[in-house]
C-alpha cells in the first residue's frame, strides 16, 4: 500500500493553501458570516444557562479562527472577550482588520493549535473547535484535549465539530485513496495536509473521561451522493468540581 506523505499534485499546500484561500476564496466558499452550527450553539447555551455563559465578562478561544467571523460575531452581539488561532497570516490579517475597525477587545495569533495553548489555566468561558483539530495527528489530538480541559474555566463549555466518518461514503473512498500511516486518517488531495475523519465511538471515548457530553448532532447521510460529508457536532462541559 502506498502511504501519502506529501503530495504530488500541483499547488499550493498546507499554510500557503490557507492564505491563498483568505485572499482568493479559490476552493471554499469562505465569508465573514457566522456559522450556523455556533448560532444554534449559542441558542441552546441561552436557553439552558440564560446569559451566563455567553456575556460581557465571557472569554472564548477559538481554535482554528480563520477571518474571525465566530468571535466577531459573538463579541458584537454578547460582548464577549476572545482570542483567536490561525496558522494562516493572511486570514489572522483579516481578522484584526475587522476586530480593529469595530474596536473590539479581541487578540489574533498565527499559530498552530498544537502544542501548549498560550493562555492560562481556567481562564475560558466557551473553547470553540469547529473543524480544526482534524488536521492535527493522534498525540496532537490527545494532547489538545488535555489543553482545552486545562483553560476552561469550571463549568465552561467545549462546542465541537468534526467529520464523521460513519456512513460517510466519501470519506471511506479518501481512506481507501490517499492513506496515511494513522487509523482513519487520510492525506487530503487538495489541501496537502493529513484530515482525521472520527467515529462516534471515538469522539465520546476520548472526551467522555473529561467532560460532560450535553448534546451530539449528526448531520444526515447522502445516499448515492459520495461527495457530501458526515459531520458531528458535540456540546461538552468541564465538570465545576
Amino acid at each position: 500500500m502506498v502511504y501519502y506523505t506529501a503530495m504530488k499534485s500541483r499547488g499550493k499546500k498546507g499554510t500557503a493553501f490557507w492564505d491563498a484561500e483568505y485572499r482568493e476564496s479559490g476552493h471554499f466558499a469562505l465569508s465573514f458570516t457566522q456559522s450556523e452550527d455556533l448560532e444554534k450553539a449559542t441558542r441552546w447555551l441561552i436557553r439552558e444557562y440564560g446569559g451566563t455563559y455567553l456575556n460581557i465578562t465571557s472569554s472564548v478561544l477559538d481554535l482554528g479562527c480563520g477571518n474571525g467571523r465566530n468571535l466577531l460575531w459573538l463579541a458584537q452581539t454578547f460582548g464577549v472577550r476572545g482570542t483567536g488561532y490561525d496558522i494562516s497570516a493572511e486570514a489572522v490579517k483579516q481578522a484584526r482588520v475587522q476586530s480593529e475597525k469595530n474596536k473590539l477587545n479581541l487578540t489574533y495569533v498565527v499559530r498552530s493549535i498544537a502544542g501548549t495553548l498560550s493562555v492560562p489555566d481556567a481562564s475560558q468561558t466557551l473553547v470553540l473547535d469547529l473543524m480544526t483539530s482534524h488536521f492535527l495527528n493522534a498525540d496532537d489530538r490527545v494532547q489538545l484535549i488535555d489543553e482545552i480541559f486545562r483553560v476552561l474555566k469550571p463549568g465552561g463549555f467545549l462546542i465541537y465539530k468534526t467529520f464523521l466518518l460513519d456512513e460517510d461514503m466519501h470519506a471511506r473512498r479518501m481512506l481507501t485513496e490517499y492513506p496515511t500511516h494513522e487509523e482513519n486518517t487520510y492525506m487530503h488531495p487538495r489541501i496537502g495536509m493529513p484530515e482525521h475523519v472520527s467515529t462516534e465511538d471515538e469522539i465520546i471515548a476520548l472526551y467522555g473521561t473529561k467532560f460532560t457530553i450535553h448534546k451530539v448532532y449528526r448531520s444526515h447521510r447522502h445516499k448515492g451522493k459520495d461527495a457530501k460529508r458526515r459531520s458531528i457536532m458535540v456540546y461538552l462541559q468541564k465538570p465545576e468540581f
